[in-house]
């Protein structure tokens, strides 16, 4: 056996919570003005929600717009008063307590980030990698794939069915690679171990809660050629019965999610997290454009898989770095160097590219909203913009 593992967790888990609603705030501020700043925060603890860091838009929010903000995205992610879960199992909206204490961006950054000849400096110093491979057909690892898929199953059944299951969910997923050879070049064997936990309502035992969510494991759509539940380790709820669940009885903050919200652990990870900040903060922007890239090239069959990594400092355009890893599985025409040396070449890779390339100032309904990323992941969902395979003849030219 080789096994990797990666986790994912619901938009109901108190990190997650804490993340859509940054993300919430981030949409509301932009879709009002393009060029909001934003830098902040979110802690969720108990019935308190507390909001800080720094702010600079020409959309005013309240503090009952925050309070408004805050409760319609309880209620959207399933905390929306379930009479099947009482007030101390669950968090119930109307008792959240909102503290805001957001202040204005410090005029030292923006002289660097909005500059006079209608560049973008980047909003940070800081590294950021994207990734790619073969393993499923997004170009994503098949560990937090498949975990992705299992979250998805759950959690919509549990805001379909709130007397039976809550929305604070977790699921984990360990793929057998066989030998470590398999593993780097991209070729799991099989679906090792599953884990499964989500909180159920008072009146139902643990046979029946495990029964349903093998049920749901089952019909989740996982490949047939990987996933035998004969052939597999499953644990659902293994510490038993669970129903005091959500920020009521474990507290969130945004950020703490990196590897969720990314890679599952297949890549190494920027220095900062995307959610509550705005697009010219590269944490966010850069991670996108990095992924792009990443995509692009294993897309285009330049190799197997592939890391990217960016760097920038703080009110400078361009790039620090731009270096290309394919880990040895690149196709012999084309290495590393001469992918770094395109990259770096083709694409300018400054706050404006990819703001521009991507729509990043222009979130909605109908394109995207930085809050739906928050809940689904920040990368490797076909939706977004910046997953969009928009340039492959580009990279293909790279085998002539």
């Amino acid at each position: 056996m080789y096994l990797f593992t990666s986790e994912v967790v619901s938009p109901g888990h108190p990190d997650k919570v804490a993340d859509i609603i940054a993300d919430s705030i981030v949409d509301k501020l932009i879709i009002g003005d393009a060029r909001s700043r934003v830098a902040s925060e979110v802690f969720v603890a108990g019935r308190h929600v507390v909001i800080g860091g720094e702010v600079t838009s020409n959309t005013k929010i309240t503090t009952e717009g925050y309070e408004k903000i805050v409760h319609d995205t309880l209620v959207n992610i399933g905390y929306d008063g379930n009479p099947y879960f009482t007030p101390q199992e669950c968090l119930h909206p109307e008792n959240v307590d909102v503290q805001v204490l957001l202040n204005e961006q410090s005029p030292d950054i923006n002289q660097g980030v909005d500059q006079e000849d209608g560049e973008t400096g980047a909003g940070d110093q800081g590294i950021m990698f994207g990734y790619a491979d073969i393993e499923t057909s997004e170009y994503m690892p098949s560990a937090i794939t498949y975990a992705r898929v299992l979250m998805q199953k759950v959690y919509e059944y549990a805001k379909a069915n709130p007397s039976k299951l809550g929305v604070d969910i977790k699921t984990q997923v360990t793929m057998d690679y066989g030998v470590k050879d398999n593993f780097e070049s991209c070729k799991p064997q099989k679906i090792h171990t599953i884990v499964v936990s989500a909180p159920c309502v008072a009146s139902m035992d643990i046979t029946t809660v495990r029964a349903l969510i093998q049920e749901l494991i089952d019909d989740a759509g996982l490949p047939t050629d990987l996933y035998d539940k004969n052939d597999c380790i499953i644990h659902i709820n293994p510490t038993g019965k669970y129903i005091s669940h959500s920020p009521l009885h474990d507290s969130g903050l945004t950020g703490r999610k990196l590897i969720v919200d990314s890679f599952g652990g297949y890549s190494p990870i920027g220095g900062g997290a995307q959610s509550s900040k705005d697009y010219t903060k590269v944490d966010r922007s850069g991670l996108y454009a990095a992924r792009y890239i990443a995509k692009h090239i294993v897309a285009a069959g330049l190799a197997k898989k592939c890391v990217v990594q960016l760097s920038y400092a703080i009110g400078v355009a361009k790039p620090t770095s731009v270096t290309v890893d394919t880990y040895g599985t690149s196709i012999e025409a084309i290495d590393d160097d001469k992918l770094s040396v395109f990259v770096h070449e083709r694409f300018a890779l400054t706050p404006n590219w990819i703001t521009s390339r991507f729509n990043l100032d222009k979130p909605s309904k109908d394109t995207f909203l930085y809050a739906d990323v928050a809940a689904r992941g920040q990368v490797g969902q076909s939706d977004y913009p910046w997953e969009k395979l928009d340039d492959l003849e580009e990279f293909e030219a790279l085998k002539n």
